[in-house]
This record gives C-alpha cells, structure tokens and sequence, in this order.
C-alpha cells in the first residue's frame, strides 16, 4: 500500500524517515515527481531500477540541498561554479567527474566515473533533504520509459503499490525535467535539453555547448525510446488523422491544446499531463509542430523519443 502523503511538516518529516529507513519516495520538485532513495544506501537505490523496471546502466540524479554539499561528491570547476552560481536552485543537472570515497551507491553513477547531481528549488523537496541530511538519488516517478509525472495522480498510476509514499504538493511548475550539462570533456556539452533553456546557459556560459552524438549512455534520460505513452505518436501534424486525437500548440482546433497562445512556458507545464490525458482515451496521439527554440527545443525532444519506434 502505497502512503499519500501531504506537505506539512509531519508529512515531509514522514517521508525523510522512509527515506532514511531504505523506502522509496516519490517527491515534488519543480522539474517532475522524482522517485527518491537514499543515495548512499545500495538496497534502496536498487529498488528504484525494480520499481520503475530502469535499465541498470542508466544512471541517476542525485538531489542535493546546497552547492556546498554538492562539492563533497565531485571534482568542482570553474564552469561549474558559474553555472551553479546562475541557475541553482533550479532546473540544471551538472555531470562532473566522481570524487573518490563519495559515499554514494555505485548504482547511482551505473559504474560511470561522472556523477549527474541537481540543487533543486521546490520547497517542499528542499525541506525533505535539510530534514534527511543526505543525498537523494531521484529519477521521475514512473515506469521506465512511459509518460513522465507531474502530479502525484500520475506517479499513483504507474507506481502505486510499488513505493512506500508519495508526497503530493499539487502540480510541478516546470513540467519538463532538468537540462543536463556535461563538465567532463574540454567543453561544456548538451546531454540533455529540459526545464532551462541551453541558450541561457551558453550565455552564462559565454561558448556555445558542444553536442554529444551516439549510442552511448552517459547521463539520463538518453535512451532513445522514452516518455512514450501507450499510444502511436504520430508528431509535426496540422490535424488529426481518423481515429487520432490532436495535442495542439497555438490557434487551431484540437482534442488538449499544449498553449493556445503559443507560450513555450505553459506548453512544457502542460506537455506531460496532457499525454496522460490523451493516452487515456487509448487512440493513437497526432502533435501539432512546435516550434525549436528555447523550451521548445526539450518539448521537442521528449516528443521525438515519445514517438521512436518500440
């Protein structure tokens, strides 16, 4: 039986004693739900591969409450101190190289010498960690490979019965997952398009960042087939084909509408719920084309990897 919690004290106090006592923890951050365990405990980061059924070599977030402690677990830089100093708390994931003796589950880093680790900015997930004291390892709180969660709803759908709580504090505001940046190469690079805009972490920056072609997995969420609902997704589409229902993105006539007024921040608070929607009806799912830039260019991407051949 899986335990609703809400966000009160005595709620987040309940979820950091799961936490510590090895249970899964499905919490709010402003990115989506993330599925927490104790980082440095190996049974419990193991759990979270059973329950959402994740490939073990695809490696997971750890949730941090500060960059000070964030520097305890990885060989720090200058770039990373600028990125951080810019945009955490918020919804950026650093890759950096794994600092010896960390303390951390070898399954977080899934055998990799870099370590993804995020400063997240929900209150709620930031009260969690200061009450637990200690890292949490947090993918999204769903089943590997399905529709993100961005309400506690979703997460119950996919994973109840599966994981001790979750803790419900309403829809996430952001809606697409972290933008993850790799710092172990000579230059910055794009692992992962989401929550943040890449053009403003290049400006931060001051250098564009370098992109990484091929099949190897050295960050999450880059396998190929992800987000995907049940459903065919058929995407770029001015309408919807007989027996499909149409997500749409600005003026025109559709089943869920992404942003009618074409506002790429409403489009990605919205993009997970409505495919959740839509995928409930059990018809094939048509996409109106978004466009590419900013958070466009992480819609995009999740709607490429939800329509990829299974």
């Amino acid at each position: 039986m899986t335990e609703t919690l809400l966000p009160t004290a005595e709620g987040i106090t309940r979820a950091a004693e799961l936490l510590r006592d090895g249970a899964l923890v499905a919490l709010p951050t402003e990115t989506v739900y993330g599925l927490g365990a104790d980082a440095r405990n190996g049974a419990a980061v193991a759990g979270i591969y059973a329950a959402k059924g994740r490939p073990s070599f695809n490696p997971l977030i750890v949730h941090l409450p500060d960059v000070e402690t964030a520097k305890r677990y990885v060989e720090w830089s200058d770039e990373a101190d600028r990125l951080a100093q810019a945009f955490w708390p918020g919804a950026m994931t650093l890759v950096l190289p794994l600092k010896p003796d960390n303390g951390l589950s070898s399954l977080v880093t899934a055998g990799l010498p870099s370590l993804a680790l995020r400063v997240p900015a929900h209150p709620v997930m930031q009260q969690v960690l200061q009450t637990l004291q200690g890292p949490v390892a947090a993918p999204s709180a769903n089943p590997s490979g399905k529709i993100s969660p961005t309400t506690a709803a979703h997460v119950l759908a996919g994973l109840s019965g599966k994981i001790a709580a979750v803790l419900d504090d309403g829809p996430c505001s952001v809606g697409l997952e972290s933008t993850i940046i790799g710092l172990t190469a000579a230059r910055p690079a794009l692992l992962r398009a989401g929550g943040l805009p890449s053009e403003a972490i290049e400006a931060a920056l001051g250098q564009p960042l370098d992109s990484v072609a091929g099949d190897e997995i050295i960050a999450p969420g880059q396998l190929t087939t992800h987000y995907a609902p049940r459903a065919a997704v058929r995407l770029n589409a001015q309408s919807a084909a007989p027996g499909e229902v149409l997500l749409g993105f600005g003026t025109m006539a559709c089943d869920l509408n992404l942003s009618p007024s074409g506002d790429l921040t409403e489009a990605a608070a919205n993009l997970f719920d409505h495919l959740h929607q839509l995928d409930a009806t059990g018809r094939p799912i048509a996409v109106a084309p978004i466009p590419d830039h900013g958070l466009g260019r992480a819609i995009n991407d999740r709607l490429a990897r939800a329509a990829a051949p299974r």
